[in-house]
């Protein structure tokens, strides 16, 4: 299902963008591990909460990918800079950031692909390397992740174009700050570059789900051998800790 552009002021953008929006909005269903909301065994012990959390992603792309396409309604050339991210290599991705630039307009839109299991009203901020605080709002949520957004100028994109970590900050459900580190190396290169043919994007998206589906295979005949080995039986699964009493 693709996310539709209507609240961002800007629909029917053909094919080009349809595509790229399908596959920005069909993650892998893993979303979720990437935030954390028990925590550690030596915490439990504890009465105060867990501390903030700070994830490091890395691009599950080799480089960034442009993409444009011309909107019919507005009359108008717009083109996305976009890239998934993971927290470890040959991994699926966790968060996935888009950037959208409207020809002849000095407001463009970040949208971002966020992990499940978020608080939602408090919204999202975001940052470039130690510079001023942003604020985001969700939009909108499918099984698989949750769409933010924000408005920024072209000094923002200017300034992403020569940092080097775009940060991200979401609360968990257990009310835990959870910050992602979004790496924008080759960030500006992209942005300013040629539009990349959607037919080599397309073939790129198809070997990457492919190379997933084989991992899991792989997983899933992993998983089948330890239970031939243990005679049918399942895993032994540890026990829960007790909760600490009250006092």
């Amino acid at each position: 299902m693709a996310f539709s552009l209507t609240r961002l002021g800007f629909i029917g953008l053909g094919l080009f963008l349809l595509a790229g929006e399908q596959a920005f909005a069909q993650q892998p269903q893993r979303l979720a591990q990437a935030v954390p909301t028990n925590p550690p065994a030596a915490a439990q012990t504890q009465a105060q909460p867990q501390g903030p959390i700070r994830l490091e992603l890395i691009g599950t792309q080799s480089q960034w990918t442009k993409v444009c396409g011309h909107d019919q309604a507005a009359n108008k050339d717009v083109c996305y800079t976009t890239r998934d991210f993971s927290t470890q290599a040959n991994q699926p991705p966790v968060l996935a950031v888009a950037i959208y630039d409207i020809k002849g307009d000095d407001t463009r839109i970040v949208r971002m692909l966020m992990p499940v299991g978020l608080m939602l009203r408090p919204g999202f901020r975001f940052w470039i390397d130690k510079g001023t605080t942003m604020d985001g709002a969700f939009e909108i949520c499918f099984p698989n992740g949750c769409f933010a957004e924000a408005k920024i100028k072209g000094a923002t994109v200017d300034e992403m174009k020569k940092g080097t970590t775009l940060n991200v900050a979401v609360r968990n459900q257990a009310n835990n700050e959870v910050t992602f580190g979004v790496p924008l190396a080759d960030f500006g290169k992209t942005f300013d570059g040629p539009a990349v043919d959607p037919k080599v994007l397309e073939a790129e998206q198809k070997k990457f789900q492919e190379e997933l589906q084989k991992r899991a295979e792989e997983e899933r005949k992993k998983l089948e051998a330890q239970r031939q080995s243990t005679g049918g039986a399942a895993p032994p699964v540890a026990a829960a800790s007790p909760p600490p009493a009250k006092k």
